[in-house]
């Protein structure tokens, strides 16, 4: 369920992006208004556009979103705090703790909005450290930024 609505998501996402890049180059004089000298194939064009961008939609969130494990030696009661303060130098927030996994979501809500609120970021706990869950740029940067932190500790 997670899946489609994310592919929903960025379905809707890629249409009003290509709305808001007509309209700018429609009001600055650059495109014609009338769908039929817009696009090459005129209203046909609508449904292939869509069809292009459902296909595109479909396939982002297989390859956007990832789970890696995070080595993060030691027990949870050490590592926690160590934890926490990672992510929040990495502008995260502690959005909730279960037993011991933890949720994080970012501060920022431009950086929110930006990611259309699939900015959560989880860990796991398990045998030697932590599988993360997330966009595939923020987990494979959290993962380096985490494993660097208990890395450095115990050198």
């Amino acid at each position: 369920m997670k899946y489609l609505v994310r592919a929903l998501k960025y379905f809707l996402y890629f249409v009003l992006l290509l709305v808001v890049i007509l309209a700018v180059l429609i009001l600055l004089g650059l495109a014609e208004s009338d769908p039929s000298t817009l696009f090459r194939n005129g209203y046909d064009s609508y449904w292939q556009i869509a069809l292009m961008f459902a296909a595109l939609a479909a396939l982002y969130p297989m390859f956007g979103f990832m789970k890696k494990d995070v080595l993060a030696p030691g027990e949870y009661s050490e590592i926690r705090s160590g934890v926490i303060d990672t992510m929040a130098s990495r502008g995260y927030e502690l959005e909730k703790e279960e037993g011991e996994n933890l949720s994080f979501r970012l501060r920022s809500r431009a950086a929110r909005i930006s990611r259309m609120w699939e900015d959560r970021i989880t860990l796991t706990r398990g045998f030697s450290g932590f599988t993360m869950e997330g966009l595939r740029k923020d987990v494979v940067r959290l993962s380096y930024a985490i494993e660097s932190k208990f890395r450095n500790d115990e050198q």
